[in-house]
């Protein structure tokens, strides 16, 4: 390690849509020490590593797809760190302004026990409402107004502690020592960084919010591809031990019937679409709210421990089984 006060790793496979917005803002960064950028890339086929390139103080490192796993690689990236924190992007999280970076480390800057931090995440413009709503719903029962909210161990009822554990590590930041000694990720297929919020309160560290460190960031995702999405973060939640919102087929379809209305009267009042654009996402979003409830239905239906029955219907494993891996 450096005297560098943080590497920013970006971990990437066939990330061109965003990349270069990505690396654009992390230049422009304004930080009072030394960062660095590393790329940890598994394979790409399209351009991005042409993109990275046009960058040279960028450091890549190549893995292969085989090799790849969420927690896995954060955990390989920790040891090729260059600072004393080490913070992450997905290759779709695109810093919103100069001073992210700044906003993300300063919690671990200047309390001791802060071990992990997340920042604020931004819906694109053309997100799908559903996504939208929840991206703000999630993040702003985090934390208020611009202040840094804090989660220390033992602190939350017991109806609250899944959002106290809470943790997104598309935009984080860590300190190097922890990662690389008492609380590395799990190497899980998925929710990797849920894990990783209950494991640093577990072992007595505190994690941090900072809405003030914000990237654009939602998911591009089929209808389908959200399906399995939801499936698989149902089935982390409970293996985690938290309560899923299952039950039979006919609450499937009043909890179901609830979204489609709620989300139409916000999309009715949302200033952010016009009529047309309105128009369009009435008729779509509500198979978004069908293909939430039915996968969270099926959790309730599979055997979790069973990993063949969950990877038929994981979109993890077949994004894995797509790239060959």
């Amino acid at each position: 390690m450096s005297d560098h006060l943080a590497t920013v790793v970006i971990l990437t496979f066939n990330g061109e849509t965003y990349l270069r917005r990505i690396l654009e803002a992390l230049r422009d960064q304004q930080l009072d020490g030394e960062f660095d950028v590393l790329v940890i890339d598994s394979g790409s086929t399209d351009t991005t590593l042409d993109i990275v390139s046009d960058f040279p103080e960028v450091r890549v490192h190549h893995i292969d797809k085989a090799d790849f796993g969420h927690g896995r690689t954060r955990n390989l990236a920790a040891s090729m760190s260059r600072g004393e924190f080490t913070a992450y992007l997905t290759h779709d999280a695109i810093p919103v302004d100069s001073s992210w970076l700044r906003h993300l480390l300063e919690p671990l800057r200047t309390m001791p026990r802060v071990a992990g931090v997340y920042g604020l995440q931004v819906p694109r413009p053309r997100c799908v409402p559903l996504l939208k709503y929840e991206i703000r719903g999630v993040f702003g029962s985090a934390g208020v107004g611009h202040g840094v909210t804090v989660d220390a161990p033992g602190w939350a009822p017991t109806e609250i502690q899944a959002r106290a554990t809470f943790y997104s590590d598309v935009n984080s930041a860590a300190r190097t020592s922890v990662l690389l000694g008492e609380v590395p990720y799990r190497d899980v297929p998925y929710a990797e960084d849920q894990y990783f919020g209950a494991d640093l309160l577990e072992s007595g560290w505190w994690k941090a919010f900072s809405p003030m460190a914000a990237v654009e960031h939602s998911n591009d995702l089929t209808v389908s591809e959200y399906r399995r999405r939801i499936f698989d973060e149902g089935v982390a939640l409970s293996r985690l031990g938290f309560p899923v919102p299952t039950g039979g087929a006919m609450r499937t379809v009043v909890k179901a019937m609830r979204g489609i209305v709620g989300d139409t009267l916000r999309i009715a009042r949302d200033p952010d679409y016009s009529w047309r654009r309105r128009l369009y996402w009435w008729a779509v979003n509500p198979a978004y709210q069908v293909a939430k409830w039915s996968a969270y239905r099926r959790v309730s239906k599979v055997d979790i421990d069973n990993e063949a029955v969950v990877e038929a219907h994981s979109l993890e494993a077949s994004r894995r089984r797509d790239q060959g891996a």
